[in-house]
């Protein structure tokens, strides 16, 4: 992804240090074709609007966080929000990729099977990830990206604050 010309990342997509390698995947690929496969991977991975929603509340309330960062460097994952001081990670989880109770159950039409073990394997991923996150210190903080951004910035607020007055 190329940096625009103040030296900022793009708005959309993958951090500017991510670089994303070319790879022959005509015959390999699990999108069910090549206008799928371009919609998949134009999906964004940060700034998206239930992220930026709760973001703008808690910045309003005096909160200062990292954005889209590892919260320790030995962790290839990436939290939403970090906050350093306090030892807090978020993250807001989108429902179909994460597999949300309430609406990231539906069915696929292509590749189903795929998806399915693809969603369970996210779900294993950040349950390992937020186990790892506690063993060292760290609250891990999951919400769905379809709750009311108020609420959430209650909990992450609430959290933050606690731990950062100990």
């Amino acid at each position: 992804m190329e940096r625009e010309r103040s030296g900022r990342r793009a708005a959309r997509g993958r951090p500017a240090s991510s670089v994303r390698v070319p790879r022959d995947t005509e015959s390999t690929s699990w999108a069910s074709g090549p206008t799928v496969r371009a919609r998949m991977q134009s999906q964004k991975t940060r700034d998206t609007a239930p992220e930026l929603a709760v973001r703008r509340i808690l910045h309003s309330r005096g909160l200062r966080y990292r954005v889209d960062c590892r919260p320790m460097p030995e962790f290839r994952s990436r939290a939403d929000l970090v906050f350093r001081a306090s030892k807090v990670a978020v993250f807001i989880d989108g429902c179909f990729w994460h597999g949300c109770p309430e609406h990231g159950r539906r069915q696929t039409k292509a590749n189903s099977t795929y998806w399915r073990q693809k969603v369970a394997r996210n779900a294993e991923r950040d349950r390992r990830f937020d186990d790892a996150l506690r063993e060292a210190g760290w609250v891990p903080i999951r919400v769905w990206e379809h709750q009311d951004p108020a609420d959430v910035a209650d909990e992450i607020e609430a959290t933050v604050r606690s731990r950062h007055n100990r």
